[in-house]
């Protein structure tokens, strides 16, 4: 047991590692697509290590399963020899958060991550931003927009239609957001941009429900204020979505 616990172990995480990045997106829910490649390597190297670790000639540690002598007998009767006590064979439970990875990926960032991180915001200057695209409704991500609504003194945003998709998070006033989170390297370094969803019906979406919003911002608040955070959009259409392959916004 003490031979093959380090090799399993390694074995079960190598496998994990290369399950997420060469068997579809699940490496996208922690790190930026460009850190696949070393995702990899490093998944190939764990396995290659393992693989090493199960085959090479093992030294016994002298516990007696050699067939060498047995130690003296004890003043109870039993033999001055034992096999020592069951912390190599509790090492297994190692395995157990490897194989609950490789079995289990836990799902993206959402709503709870989120909110935890609410009144977070990038500390930007006031200042110009370049022309947004001709023709409506133009497409922008969720920080996009709040950077333009928050810190864009030619407030470039201003008549025009555009079209966000994120996740559905829940204010306690009542209110209701399209949330994405913000990874610069990896699921760890998140943080949260949100759009105040407005004049969207009567219908009570899930938290965490993916939503495509269309529609005209409402501008509050001076610029880079508290009060212009988080911007508001007055929806035209709200449509269910698929969650992306990415759920991830980047910088």
């Amino acid at each position: 047991m003490r031979r093959y616990g380090p090799a399993a172990l390694l074995l079960l995480t190598g496998g994990a590692v290369l399950r997420i990045t060469l068997l579809g997106d699940l490496y996208l829910r922690y790190v930026q697509a460009g850190l696949r490649p070393y995702l990899i390597v490093s998944g190939a190297a764990l396995v290659l290590l393992g693989l090493v670790t199960a085959v090479l000639p093992h030294h016994d540690d002298g516990d007696g399963d050699d067939g060498g002598p047995i130690g003296h007998v004890g003043h109870a009767g039993h033999a001055g020899h034992s096999h020592g006590p069951a912390g190599p064979r509790v090492a297994w439970l190692l395995t157990l958060p490897a194989l609950a990875l490789l079995l289990f990926p836990p799902p993206a960032l959402g709503s709870y991550s989120a909110g935890r991180e609410a009144a977070q915001r990038a500390a930007r200057g006031v200042g110009t931003f370049p022309a947004l695209p001709a023709g409506d409704p133009v497409e922008l991500t969720v920080a996009a927009f709040s950077s333009r609504a928050i810190y864009d003194s030619g407030r470039s945003l201003k008549g025009r239609t555009v079209r966000l998709t994120g996740f559905v998070t829940h204010g306690d006033d009542g209110a209701w957001y399209v949330t994405r989170l913000v990874v610069t390297c990896c699921a760890a370094d998140a943080t949260t941009g949100k759009v105040e969803v407005r004049d969207a019906g009567d219908e009570v979406l899930p938290a965490d429900t993916w939503v495509t919003v269309t529609g005209t911002w409402r501008p509050r608040g001076a610029l880079g204020s508290d009060a212009a955070w988080p911007p508001v959009l007055d929806a035209v259409t709200v449509t269910r979505v698929a969650q992306p392959a990415d759920p991830y916004e980047k910088p």
